[in-house]
């Protein structure tokens, strides 16, 4: 049995890598002082000949490629700007260093090399190698170059491996990180005020989802990991603060799908003295903004067709979108005669449905969201199921509640945010009343919270936008672990599964 169980170690790079401690070579120096990245060099030699360079460069990365050809060496050097080829002669570097490399060093080793530049004679640029020195022997064999991580799920598991060979990935996080970067310049120049709020929380709220929950051990006493910032940073507005926003971790136990997650990335904001419409603004001109940001041009492709960010983007009621998709009105049919037809065409969860406006928002859920490809608001949302928006104005039985659909998935959620505490308290109980009937997800009773509210919150604005999926449309990636760095799995045993080829 292998010495190392329950590990992708390779024994014939192990006992290479001891072979090296016994000949005094440090396998896993604590420095090395890099001057210059590989990009830099092929840039500033960008106009070099054949000739070599008279300045030496210092540099380093791992090595991808080895191509042995007697008393001559080809790498391919790669780091996170890019990659060159070295060139190693047994000449420049002395029998004994020349025969080291070419014996003990490996794919994946990372190496810090000295040297001067040169274009070979297919016009390469390349450095040639007077030193070089072993700054991390790698013990676990990388894929083969050309296929890489050929299995999705391994593509996912060993995120760490697909990052380091994959340039396309490497790209699409890059991407992920100046994406938040730019929202979070956008608000910041807006004034805004980014905090950071409780994950672990005594309730659960600010959605109508299932948590997880864990036990502290010193209060004795079961918490929650947070399924929204919300509560909390409203509790801000009450406290005087007028623009807030967090860019939070949230944690809900549902289904993991294409579009899901149970550990997710959400931007929260809340404006006091607004309403949803100024938030429908605000939303669509930061979206734009982080689009042209990141592409250059307020278009982009995604799967397979052309979306459009120029604004405005379309507008349009929950009931009158279900009319012009699926041809009904809702409230012409009996609750009978809506089951009916529901049940006719299979549509998903409409059993649960009691009320026309639980019914809208069934139809609207099949017939219309996968359909909705352009930049699309979709406001005003039946009471039933928007416990923390605002009564309408104007139209009895709906609040001012909106969502952002893009290329057929739901990316924002919006309200003139509900700051009446009575009104609140009856949503609470109404809600606790559906819990207790077995609905997992329905919202708990925040007592706390409405007694904030009776402090006083003024009139107020607010939008959460789920980072995950507005990431997915601008990479093009219909899966959203394509766009998490480390996307939750079932735990699997090392040795149950192959080396990630």
């Amino acid at each position: 049995m292998s010495q190392f169980k329950n590990l992708k170690f390779d024994e014939f790079k192990v006992n290479k890598m001891k072979k090296l401690l016994e000949m005094g070579v440090n396998c896993y120096p604590y420095k090395y002082d890099r001057k210059i990245s590989l990009n830099d060099i092929k840039e500033k030699y960008k106009d070099i000949t054949h000739e070599k360079s008279e300045e030496e460069v210092v540099t380093a990365g791992y090595i991808y490629v080895i191509r042995q050809m007697g008393r001559v060496i080809f790498v391919d050097l790669k780091d996170e700007s890019g990659s060159i080829q070295l060139y190693l002669r047994e000449d420049s570097l002395g029998k004994s260093n020349f025969k080291t490399f070419r014996d003990y060093i490996e794919t994946g080793d990372v190496i810090g090399v000295k040297g001067n530049v040169f274009r070979t004679k297919k016009e390469e640029i390349t450095i040639w190698v007077n030193h070089y020195e072993i700054l991390s022997k790698s013990l676990c064999p990388l894929p083969e170059k050309y296929h890489g991580l050929r299995d999705v799920a391994k593509r996912y598991r060993y995120r760490y491996v697909d990052l380091k060979i994959n340039e396309e990935i490497r790209a699409l996080f890059k991407t992920r990180s100046k994406v938040v970067s730019r929202i979070r310049r956008f608000l910041d120049d807006r004034d805004f005020l980014e905090f950071e709020t409780p994950i672990l929380q005594p309730l659960y709220g600010g959605a109508n989802a299932r948590p997880f929950t864990t036990h502290h051990n010193f209060l004795k006493q079961d918490f929650y990991l947070r399924i929204a910032p919300e509560l909390y940073l409203k509790r801000l507005i009450v406290g005087g603060f007028e623009r807030v926003y967090e860019i939070a971790r949230n944690f809900r136990n549902e289904d993991i799908d294409t579009t899901h997650n149970p550990e997710f990335s959400m931007l929260e904001l809340y404006e006091a003295y607004k309403d949803y419409n100024d938030i429908m603004t605000l939303c669509e001109d930061l979206i734009a903004e982080v689009v042209v940001d990141i592409h250059g041009k307020p278009e982009i492709e995604f799967n397979e067709t052309t979306i459009s960010f120029k604004k405005p983007w379309k507008k349009i009621t929950m009931e009158e979108s279900v009319k012009e998709y699926g041809d009904i009105n809702i409230y012409e049919y009996s609750l009978e005669e809506l089951k009916q037809i529901a049940g006719e065409k299979g549509f998903e969860d409409y059993e649960k449905a009691t009320t026309h406006g639980e019914f809208l928002v069934v139809f609207f859920e099949n017939l219309v969201e996968k359909n909705i490809t352009q930049p699309t608001f979709i406001y005003d949302f039946p009471i039933e199921v928007s416990p923390l928006a605002k009564k309408h104005r104007k139209k009895e039985g709906f609040t001012e509640r909106f969502e952002l659909f893009i290329g057929g998935y739901e990316v924002a959620n919006g309200f003139s945010e509900l700051n009446d505490p009575l009104d609140q308290k009856e949503r609470f109980e109404a809600q606790d009343r559906k819990r207790l009937s077995g609905d997992q997800e329905a919202h708990v009773i925040d007592y706390d919270y409405i007694n904030a509210l009776g402090y006083g919150m003024p009139p107020t604005g607010g939008i959460g936008i789920g980072i995950d999926r507005l990431v997915m449309l601008l990479t093009n990636k219909t899966s959203i672990k394509e766009v998490i760095l480390f996307p939750q799995m079932k735990v699997q045993n090392i040795t149950d599964d192959s080396n990630p080829e």
